[in-house]
């Protein structure tokens, strides 16, 4: 969440971190999407389905919790689901018009909830979750991941 500003504004940075992403994404040239930073390390194309999947799982937490669906939300293990999603043998268009549908539905989902929601309590990965936190957590983590990138595959 400290990689967003906390100024109530989730949407707009939503919206403007999508843009971001897939321009930046669109600078690298096909061999780097698919090759490592190091051994054992995610792939670019990886590194976008895994943003992608996390954002898909924190949306349909706030979904839950906005609705004040008392059960305790599981965890995930994002390192079975990286080898697993297929990333690296899709097209890279094919990876960001899902990364853009998913960010869309997401924002869509966001919208619908009026204020008093955001605030809702729940628990995911037995700890506590507000529908806030799972928005700020969803560009905050996106956002890591780019920083990320720069850092590393540049």
């Amino acid at each position: 969440m400290t990689l967003t500003p906390n100024d109530g504004q989730i949407l707009k940075h939503l919206q403007e971190n999508l843009e971001a992403t897939k321009t930046f994404i669109r600078t690298f040239p096909a061999e780097k999407l698919t090759t490592p930073c190091a051994p054992g390390e995610w792939t670019i194309k990886e590194i976008l389905v895994h943003v992608s999947d996390t954002e898909r799982i924190f949306a349909y937490r706030a979904l839950r919790i906005a609705r004040q669906d008392p059960t305790e939300l599981p965890g995930f293990d994002q390192n079975a689901y990286v080898p697993a999603s297929g990333a690296n043998a899709r097209d890279i268009e094919a990876i960001l018009d899902e990364y853009t549908a998913v960010r869309m539905a997401t924002i869509t989902l966001l919208e619908s909830f009026s204020e008093d929601r955001y605030s809702c309590l729940g628990t995911a990965s037995e700890n506590p979750l507000s529908v806030r936190a799972a928005a700020y957590i969803i560009a905050g983590h996106e956002l890591h991941h780019m920083n990320s990138i720069r850092e590393n595959y540049l």
